[in-house]
């Protein structure tokens, strides 16, 4: 075997059915870089750091990008569905992988809590005679039966949710493009380019404030590493997965940068506040008629998609850390489907839980239940890059089989995305409102602690596992 290709042997058969064709891979790479994040919390974005918030998801996208590439190498080197959890586990020791696999898992359920709500409240928009939680509950059963019937099903619904969203993003692009060369529409007198910098610069409130959003841009981006999951999955992993990641920054410069540069463009950015979608308030000002309902339905279009991955990831992640005896071992089933039957079911049960609370306590959960989300996603990050600087360090040292998809840069890139986040992430310990999400990771850190003594007293092979294991030769 060359190194142009798939470590073959290195990729354990298992029992998953490569049900996900090219265009639904493309797809779910596609609809991972575009979330509520960029529908509606880029409007607090642009009102602390205006304009230049542009520049602050480049700048994030091009982190993203190296992340992306440095788990693209680790995919083609050994294409598994637990993917950053075996990559940890391999790299790193049990122990990471241990962490990363549950702290992926609880990213996607708590994440799945927030967009059942959310699309409840997106529903009764229109019909505000219906419970929140019966759409939140038939939301939640719909998708749950799209998951487990099979993962083709999953792909052609994730597909046409994804479908909805670049549709919109590139429908506002062209209408914002039209009112700024043509001037038609209420918009169409003020409409300028120069509304970049006419109003207190570029950074109008300076350039520290500006990267203090990072870290609500960095949720924005949540779930582009989606793509990794589906590797088990994939009917043919080493042309799909290479082409997903390589379209990913053609879909930053659109869906992020094109997109705010024309709504930038065409509405001031005074204008934008917190708890407005920038969307929803570009397309008033335009003076399209339903503005409000049509956002608001690919808004809601982006919650259930977001809730429909996280049920799929999650049922995945349980069943890899149960293959490694790191969970319950019926979390490891396959029903006759092929798909993680009894891990979706319990991942399901407990987003049924936070329907409910979510129900009954203060607007202020879903700013905490967010913060774990972005915690979790950082982690999640750094362990691919700490993963793929450890694996080229093998390749270097002639240990392992180089990759047939090596990350540009090698590792230096990814030891600079890795300083990035470890700097993100002291801009949330600064920023007092957003650094409930750090009290909540230690509170995490201290029950991992312990269910990896209690495992460990269990079964204490489990913690040597690693350091019994050999590197593959190069032959």
């Amino acid at each position: 075997m060359t190194s142009a290709q798939v470590d073959t042997e290195n990729v354990p058969e298992e029992g998953y059915e490569r049900g996900l064709g090219s265009r639904q891979v493309q797809m779910i790479a596609i609809g991972g870089a575009i979330g509520v994040g960029l529908f509606m919390g880029a409007g607090a974005n642009i009102a602390k750091a205006g304009p230049s918030i542009i520049l602050m998801y480049a700048l994030a996208g091009v982190v993203i990008f190296f992340i992306m590439r440095a788990l693209g190498e680790l995919l083609l080197y050994r294409p598994v569905s637990g993917s950053f959890a075996e990559y940890a586990r391999e790299f790193l020791g049990p122990f990471f992988g241990f962490v990363t696999g549950w702290t992926y898992w609880l990213m996607w359920v708590v994440t799945g809590m927030a967009e059942l709500t959310a699309a409840a409240i997106y529903i009764h928009f229109w019909f505000p005679e219906i419970p929140q939680w019966v759409s939140a509950l038939v939301f939640l059963v719909v998708l749950f039966g799209v998951n487990l019937i099979s993962v083709k099903i999953f792909g052609e619904v994730e597909f046409w949710f994804s479908m909805i969203k670049v549709t919109a993003i590139i429908g506002m692009i062209v209408i914002g493009l039209g009112v700024l060369t043509l001037g038609f529409s209420d918009a169409g007198d003020t409409a300028t380019v120069s509304n970049l910098w006419s109003h207190d610069g570029f950074f109008p409130n300076g350039i520290g404030s500006s990267l203090m959003t990072l870290q609500g841009v960095m949720f924005a981006y949540l779930a582009v590493e989606l793509v990794g999951v589906t590797a088990g999955e994939s009917e043919n992993p080493e042309k799909t997965l290479p082409k997903a990641i390589n379209t990913l920054p053609w879909r930053i410069i659109v869906f992020y940068v094109g997109a705010l540069l024309v709504i930038l463009s065409v509405v001031k950015w005074t204008e934008f506040s917190a708890g407005e979608s920038p969307f929803v308030h570009a397309f008033g000002k335009i003076g399209i008629p339903l503005a409000a309902g049509i956002v608001n339905f690919v808004v809601l279009t982006a919650a259930l998609s977001s809730c429909n991955s996280g049920m799929y990831s999650t049922g995945r992640m349980l069943r890899d850390l149960a293959s490694n005896s790191e969970a319950p071992q019926a979390f490891g089933k396959l029903n006759a489907r092929k798909t993680p039957a009894v891990g979706i079911t319990v991942s399901v049960a407990l987003m049924g839980i936070g329907v409910v609370l979510n129900y009954v306590v203060p607007e202020k959960a879903f700013l905490y239940v967010t913060s774990v989300a972005t915690a979790a996603g950082i982690w999640t990050w750094m362990m691919i890059l700490v993963s793929h600087i450890r694996y080229r360090a093998a390749v270097d040292a002639g240990r392992l089989r180089a990759s047939s998809f090596p990350a540009p840069g090698g590792a230096l890139f990814s030891w600079v995305a890795l300083l990035f986040l470890i700097g993100v992430t002291c801009m949330i310990a600064y920023d007092k409102d957003a650094r409930v999400c750090l009290y909540v990771a230690a509170g995490w850190a201290v029950a991992l602690g312990v269910g990896w003594a209690v495992l460990k007293s269990r079964n204490p092979q489990i913690a040597q596992r690693r350091d019994d294991a050999e590197f593959e030769k190069v032959g």
